[in-house]
């Protein structure tokens, strides 16, 4: 996958990941985590968000609005890339942390859907099954594990 993407910085073991959002709102510092699911050993859980000055802490409910989402889920996506590179082919779960925020996902992923799909197989969950990615259907989380 070859997306135009900001430039990110990762922690030693390639599971936390650290760039910056520039926009009209300033410089914002964001952070996409990658953690094992317990009792499974192929399955990580991908947590994304912004980083709250006050606390350091990974806020995943806040709206930043900063003009460049595009550029940002991209920055993500590549972080699933990298976090690949090093620990092989898992299974990435995610999921908004509300349904407008996974809706928002979903929408990215269908507009990027030609490259997406040429580097990873993309399910989505609706109506209680896991399924493979299609356009236009609602889902309520996603599986991604690279080719």
């Amino acid at each position: 996958m070859n997306l135009k993407h900001y430039s990110y910085f990762t922690s030693n073991d390639f599971k936390d990941y650290e760039f910056y959002s520039e926009g009209p709102k300033g410089r914002i510092k964001k952070v996409v985590l990658f953690t094992r699911v317990l009792g499974e050993s192929t399955f990580y859980n991908l947590a994304f968000g912004d980083i709250d000055p006050d606390t350091g802490l990974l806020d995943d409910t806040v709206v930043t609005d900063n003009d460049d989402r595009d550029l940002v889920l991209a920055t993500v996506a590549n972080t699933i890339n990298t976090f690949c590179d090093r620990y092989g082919n898992h299974f990435i779960y995610a999921e908004g942390s509300t349904p407008a925020r996974t809706r928002l996902y979903q929408i990215s992923i269908s507009a990027l859907w030609e490259q997406i799909s040429l580097d990873f197989d993309v399910y989505g969950f609706n109506d209680g099954e896991w399924r493979n990615f299609q356009k236009n259907v609602n889902y309520e989380a996603f599986f991604v594990k690279r080719k």
